[in-house]
């Protein structure tokens, strides 16, 4: 078993190494609260691609698409799981000049809110998507303390407090400037990373013919292309993680963060497709972790690919996986950290009366307020998979309601609130987990698929109806005229309420 010292002590190099590169490269590059929010306009097409690689590629590749191959219906489910990563991103190829054409000035999907809508729906999102972003956040702490307990006995507030405040140290100083040029390192190194694991840990086993094999001889529908219940998590997963991904601020961030639409199109597609074999290539560890005898509580699942290393590998093949994991978090936490800092700090001048450099101390203190909560309750080894699907099944009821506003003046502030919230009840009735809570009789039997695919169909039919009720319409050059930049010295607090 790998050493507790030896590990922690290298994985503390690695991200001092990482903290002092990012705080290094933001000196002096953070003159107002707009650079350390937004980096607006700055990043070309492969800095722009390689953050979005990174920031996609958070620890949950190497837990979640093996869980779903090992406990949700086999490769088949892994596809599902890589479909619904690469069509969010694809999505944003579409979405994000939309938002940049209407909002060149914006700074979160709150703000948009807003400023399309008015305070209800503002408030609606605000809730929804904090929340899946912190879920998503912790759900990395814990998933890398859970890991790193496995591999080498570390215990987890260590893991998780290490983490915390490296990241903290260079994300709280240098803002959105300092999480995309980390990304680019970590990028460089987690593609060369994850290839190699992969590979030497599939040599190890004897060869793909010979991880075949075991996994035909203890479970073969797991290996079943199109079996039905892998079909299914495939269809929510991609409903869960498209509106997922949709209120996730850390992609409004780097729409604006491109240097054109042009570099925004091809930045968020080609990391579209980047994305689908790291997905497969986690997710085969599932079935062969089933295939090994590895799989032996439900808990297991979720942590085959390290069961499959552990198994596997020597110890010194084991830290460079371990490295590998640590890095995936960190792409991710620092994107975070930022982007939950960034909603709420967007929305302080409209409620405060706070800007300059005050703005920015507190945009800074947002984050550390962030990364502490994090870190504490990724410290803790809580399981978050049911928060994690409250989570997406709030974005699934709201990211069709949200977005029609983008592209259809005849979209109101009550169809879209409506809408969200009969879908989310709709998606709660039927939503497992709530049926322990809130037992009602007389329903369909509990599924996500139902839960999901439920939710998404009721906001949509609703979102549409509501847009042919009544003569209203919604002047959608308006909406820059409610967002101001946050280094202006006046605000203009005009407009805003949506109808």
């Amino acid at each position: 078993m790998v050493s507790t010292t030896t590990l922690l002590g290298l994985l503390t190099v690695v991200l001092l190494a990482f903290a002092a590169f990012g705080a290094w490269y933001a000196r002096g590059r953070i003159e107002t609260v707009e650079d350390y929010l937004t980096a607006r306009n700055s990043a070309g097409g492969g800095t722009l691609t390689a953050t979005i690689v990174a920031s996609s590629m958070g620890a949950w590749i190497l837990f979640s698409p093996a869980e779903a191959g090992a406990a949700f219906g086999g490769i088949t489910a892994v596809t599902g799981y890589a479909a619904g990563s690469a069509l969010a991103l694809a999505a944003f190829a579409v979405v994000g000049p939309r938002i940049r054409r209407l909002l060149p000035r914006g700074h979160s999907l709150t703000e948009y809110a807003y400023a399309r809508y008015g305070t209800a729906m503002y408030a609606y999102v605000l809730v929804v998507s904090v929340a899946y972003m912190f879920v998503f956040l912790a759900a990395e702490f814990t998933g890398i303390a859970s890991a790193l307990s496995l591999v080498a006995g570390v215990p987890g507030w260590q893991t998780a407090t290490v983490v915390g405040v490296t990241v903290l140290a260079y994300t709280g100083y240098g803002g959105l400037r300092a999480s995309i040029v980390t990304d680019t390192v970590q990028t460089v190194l987690i593609l060369p990373l994850l290839m190699v694991s992969v590979v030497v840990t599939v040599l190890a086993l004897g060869g793909t013919d010979a991880a075949h094999a075991a996994v035909v001889d203890a479970a073969p529908e797991l290996l079943t292309v199109g079996s039905a219940t892998g079909l299914e998590f495939g269809a929510y997963v991609v409903i869960a993680v498209v509106g997922a991904e949709m209120l996730n601020q850390a992609w409004w961030q780097r729409v604006y963060a491109a240097s054109d639409e042009g570099t925004l199109r091809r930045a968020f597609l080609v990391a579209a497709v980047a994305v689908v074999p790291m997905v497969l290539l986690a997710g085969v560890f599932g079935p062969v972790a089933v295939g090994l005898g590895l799989v032996e509580a439900p808990g297991d699942a979720s942590i085959s690919f390290f069961l499959v290393v552990t198994e596997v590998l020597p110890d010194a093949a084991v830290i460079v996986v371990a490295v590998l994991a640590v890095l995936l978090v960190v792409s991710s936490a620092d994107t975070l950290f930022n982007a939950i800092a960034s909603v709420v700090t967007a929305d302080l001048p409209r409620l405060l009366d706070i800007s300059g450099d005050r703005l920015t101390a507190t945009a800074r203190g947002v984050t550390v307020v962030v990364a502490a909560a994090a870190t504490v309750v990724g410290a803790q080894g809580y399981s978050v998979l049911t928060l994690f699907l409250l989570a997406d099944l709030l974005a699934a009821a709201t990211f069709i309601p949200l977005l029609h506003g983008l592209f259809s003046p005849r979209a109101t502030s009550a169809g879209a609130l409506t809408a969200s919230l009969v879908a989310l009840v709709v998606g709660l009735a039927v939503f497992p987990p709530a049926r322990g809570v809130l037992p009602l009789a007389g329903l369909p039997a509990a599924s996500y698929f139902r839960s999901f695919f439920g939710a998404a169909a009721v906001s949509t039919a609703l979102t549409v109806a509501a847009a042919q009720v009544g003569d209203e319409r919604f002047d959608l050059d308006r909406l820059d005229l409610a967002i101001r930049r946050l280094d202006d010295e006046a605000a203009d607090d005009s407009g805003g309420e949506g109808r």
